[in-house]
């Protein structure tokens, strides 16, 4: 499954180091390369930020799946992310 950034989620990954860039990248690899990304996820309850979530560290990325795509929609760090 591939995986595409909405431009507000590009903005939020170009504000972080670049070596945590690295390590968001490689492990949203590993979770679209298998077989199915939810197994790695967690459904949010709260969907106006989006569906599912990843979680890196102390950081969480927000997605939603369409059409067999995995949507970034917000990177940020776990405590500020879900007050958007």
């Amino acid at each position: 499954m591939d995986y595409y950034f909405k431009p507000s989620a590009i903005k939020n990954i170009k504000r972080l180091p670049k070596l945590l860039q690295k390590r968001i990248l490689g492990k949203l690899d590993f979770y679209t390369n298998g077989k199915d990304p939810i197994d790695f996820a967690e459904r949010l309850n709260d969907k106006t930020l989006g569906s599912f979530r990843f979680r890196v560290g102390d950081y969480r990325i927000i997605f939603d799946v369409a059409d067999e795509k995995v949507i970034i929609l917000a990177i940020g760090l776990r405590r500020d992310i879900y007050k958007r």
